[in-house]
């Protein structure tokens, strides 16, 4: 065994390991991809031109959740679900919907409701699913 092994502070598993760049991109695209079907599935629901006003309906939520990357760190543990993805989600659905009142569009209780359950399943639900995947995986490894 050599020193850099026994330290302490050496990474243990490859949870600790720096994510690669192809991973955090691919988190973020991923949740800009089902932010944005969030917001098209709401206009659909309303029989709303889901194109045409796409961009008006998911801008609030897109901005809040740059700022829950940044707030987060995300880009640090882009998969995980509870350190990264939990924030994450809170940090969307709730600046998502200050900037929607700021810009005059409705907050009814009724959509914070429905945009919580959906987007918590959405940001964190496809963390979760990779979550239990590299879990099985390392145990058939092992």
């Amino acid at each position: 065994m050599n020193a850099a092994s026994a330290s302490p502070s050496a990474p243990t598993s490859a949870s600790h390991a720096t994510p690669s760049p192809r991973l955090i991109l691919g988190a973020a695209l991923l949740d800009i991809v089902l932010v944005t079907v969030f917001a098209a599935i709401g206009r659909a629901s309303h029989a709303e031109d889901v194109l045409g006003g796409l961009g008006i309906t998911a801008w609030p939520f897109l901005v809040a959740l740059a700022a829950g990357w940044a707030v987060t760190l995300a880009w640090r543990a882009p998969a995980a679900p509870l350190r990264t993805g939990a924030p994450v989600w809170a940090i969307t659905v709730a600046g998502g919907m200050l900037l929607r009142a700021a810009s005059g569009q409705g907050v009814q209780i009724a959509f914070v409701i429905v945009a919580s359950i959906v987007l918590l399943l959405f940001l964190i639900g496809w963390r979760l699913i990779g979550s239990l995947v590299r879990r099985a995986r390392s145990r058939r490894a092992a």
